[in-house]
C-alpha cells in the first residue's frame, strides 16, 4: 500500500465522519440526537425535522460514499488499478459514518453511505438498491425494514453484475457491519414494536 492510498483510506475515515444529520438539524434549531430515537440519520431527522432536512441529510450521507470511493480509485490509479480500492475506501467513509471521530464515535447506521460507494463503483447495482429501498421505505413507512432488505440483496446483485474478489470482500464487510447497526431495529422488527417514518 502506498502513502497515497493510505492517505486516501484516512481521508475517506474523516470524510465518513462528516455528520450531516446533526449539521442539518442544528441549521433547524434541532439537537438530533436528543429527540425522536436519538439516531442522528435520515430516518430520525425525517421524523424530527422534516422532509427537506431529511432529503438533504440523504444526499450528503450518500455523496460521502460517492466522494470516498473515487480517493480510493484515484489514489490507486498510479499503481494498481483495481476497483477494490474504491470499496474499500467507501468501507472507511462508512466506518466514519457509524462512528465519527467528530461525534465521539455515535452515528449513523451507514446505509446511504453504502450505497454512495455503489453508485460509483457499480452504479447499476446503486440505482437498483436505490429504487427498492424508496419503494419499501414509502410502502411500510418503516425506512430500517427497507435498508434490511436492500443489504441483504446487495451481495447476490453486486455478483450478478461482476464484482469479485477483494471488492466482494470490501462490499461484504460493509454489509455486516450495516446489519451490526441495524441489531436494535431488527429486534424491535421482530418485536413488532420498530418506529415508522412519515414520507
Amino acid at each position: 500500500m502506498t502513502t497515497t492510498i493510505a492517505l486516501a483510506l484516512a481521508s475517506a475515515y474523516v470524510i465518513g465522519s462528516i455528520d450531516f444529520a446533526v449539521i442539518v438539524s442544528r441549521m433547524h434549531g434541532v439537537d438530533i440526537t436528543q429527540v425522536g430515537s436519538g439516531n442522528p440519520g435520515f430516518s430520525n431527522v425525517l421524523r424530527s425535522v422534516g422532509r427537506w432536512p431529511a432529503t438533504m441529510v440523504l444526499i450528503g450521507d450518500t455523496m460521502k460514499g460517492v466522494i470516498a470511493a473515487a480517493m480510493g480509485m484515484i489514489a490507486a490509479a498510479s499503481t494498481d488499478p483495481l476497483v477494490h480500492w474504491a470499496f474499500l475506501a467507501g468501507l472507511f467513509a462508512v466506518i466514519g459514518h457509524c462512528y465519527p471521530v467528530f461525534h465521539r464515535f455515535k452515528g449513523g447506521r451507514g446505509v446511504a453511505t453504502g450505497l454512495g460507494v455503489l453508485i460509483f463503483t457499480v452504479w447499476q447495482v446503486g440505482l437498483i438498491v436505490g429504487v427498492v429501498w424508496a419503494g419499501l421505505t414509502w410502502l411500510t413507512k418503516t425506512a430500517s425494514i427497507s435498508s434490511v432488505v436492500v443489504v441483504l440483496g446487495a451481495i447476490p446483485l453486486a455478483m450478478l453484475y461482476g464484482v469479485e474478489g477483494l471488492s466482494l470482500l470490501w462490499l461484504a464487510a460493509i454489509i455486516l457491519l450495516v446489519l451490526w447497526r441495524h441489531k436494535d431495529n431488527m429486534l424491535r422488527m421482530v418485536r413488532g414494536n420498530e418506529k415508522r417514518v412519515t414520507t
